[in-house]
């Protein structure tokens, strides 16, 4: 039988103890529904010579072809991958359209005996419900953005939220990109639709009753874009803004960079582009700062003359009101802590007004 899925709620909650993917391993690579394992009945040459061949040549060659392949593909995933599923083994089986590929596994895996059963449209159902989530009709969340310029520690401070019950959601982590010139992480970005299949995810983990929270960024992070229903409701969304000295943050920056620091070369190609909108001598300056290890005094340069501009640049016309705001002395662990227990407050809805990480406020 084919299993037909409404909504995302429903598919995330299918029931079922492994969900296979047996699309081609690149069609796996770019994105598949959450938690799947992917058994590709067809590889990537396999797949392009079948469809080669069903152009060309012959629908009907092509369809022995693809079926010889795909039976001698599942024998293998069988005898090791699956060998151990006992009995009462759940599989359900998916493919790009719910089709020949998910239909001739599935069949092999019942007539061993397990209860397999497919996924009605396939991978493109998924991907219907996910663009709906993302791209057709409005988030429905009530979201609170934390704001503040660069080397605030917004990014560790959204994780202390969490552990305080603070809905967050941590839009560089999914996007695996720090949403800045230097932010490139050492594994890549993943696609953009995996990039969307885990937002939708995560925000199907979140409460409509309750805010949350997520770090306050531009329309895209790295070389992927924010879906358009989320961007809606972060350009309107009340924000919380950090405050800290510069030096604070120059201090916090050079530990959180430290894998960047690690490398000199790829740390002064990711500043060179700056070339063209700060000039030779300035560039040549950071050079040097790099070349002497000067790190700290390197961020605190990049984050005056460049990011804090920016910054402030972007901000200029934006809708949204403040929350409030949050004065941070320190940036270390404990500053941290004091700042994050002062963001709950505000989340929650207690002592809206402008605070200092100390606890002492004002009207």
């Amino acid at each position: 039988m084919a299993q037909s899925f409404d909504n995302l709620a429903d598919l995330y909650g299918h029931g079922f103890d492994t969900v296979i993917d047996v699309r081609s391993p690149s069609e796996f690579a770019e994105d598949h529904f959450p938690g799947a394992i992917s058994l590709p009945v067809l590889s990537d040459a396999e797949r392009a010579r079948v469809g080669t061949i069903y152009v060309q040549e012959s629908a009907f060659l092509a369809r022995k072809i693809g079926a010889a392949l795909v039976a001698r593909n599942a024998a293998a995933h069988i005898e090791t991958r699956l060998m151990e599923r006992d009995g009462g083994w759940r599989p359900l089986v998916y493919c790009w359209r719910g089709g020949q590929r998910s239909g001739s596994f599935a069949s092999i895996l019942s007539q061993i005996g397990w209860r397999t059963e497919t996924v009605e449209g396939g991978y493109q159902r998924y991907r219907r419900l996910v663009s709906d989530r993302l791209y057709d009709r409005p988030l429905g969340l009530q979201v609170v953005l934390l704001d503040g310029n660069t080397g605030t520690a917004k990014t560790d401070l959204l994780q202390r939220l969490g552990a305080r019950g603070v809905q967050v959601i941590d839009l560089e982590r999914l996007a695996h990109h720090r949403g800045s010139l230097l932010g490139a992480m050492a594994r890549g970005q993943p696609s953009q639709k995996a990039f969307e299949s885990a937002l939708a995810l995560a925000l199907a983990t979140v409460s409509a009753e309750r805010p949350v929270v997520l770090e306050a960024e531009s329309s895209r992070i790295g070389d992927l874009i924010v879906p358009p229903q989320l961007w809606a409701a972060m350009k309107d969304a009340p924000r919380i803004t950090i405050e800290a000295p510069l030096e604070a943050r120059a201090a916090y920056l050079s530990d959180a960079y430290a894998d960047m620091i690690k490398d000199p070369d790829a740390l002064k190609a990711r500043i060179m582009p700056l070339r063209t909108y700060r000039g030779k001598a300035v560039i040549e300056r950071w050079m040097g700062l790099i070349d002497e290890e000067a790190f700290r005094m390197l961020a605190s340069e990049l984050m005056e003359h460049h990011y804090d501009p920016a910054y402030a640049k972007s901000r200029a016309g934006k809708g949204g009101s403040r929350l409030g705001v949050v004065r941070a002395a320190s940036l270390d662990v404990a500053g941290r802590e004091e700042a994050a227990d002062r963001i709950a407050d505000l989340v929650n809805g207690r002592g809206l007004i402008s605070r200092t990480a100390d606890g002492t406020g004002r009207a």
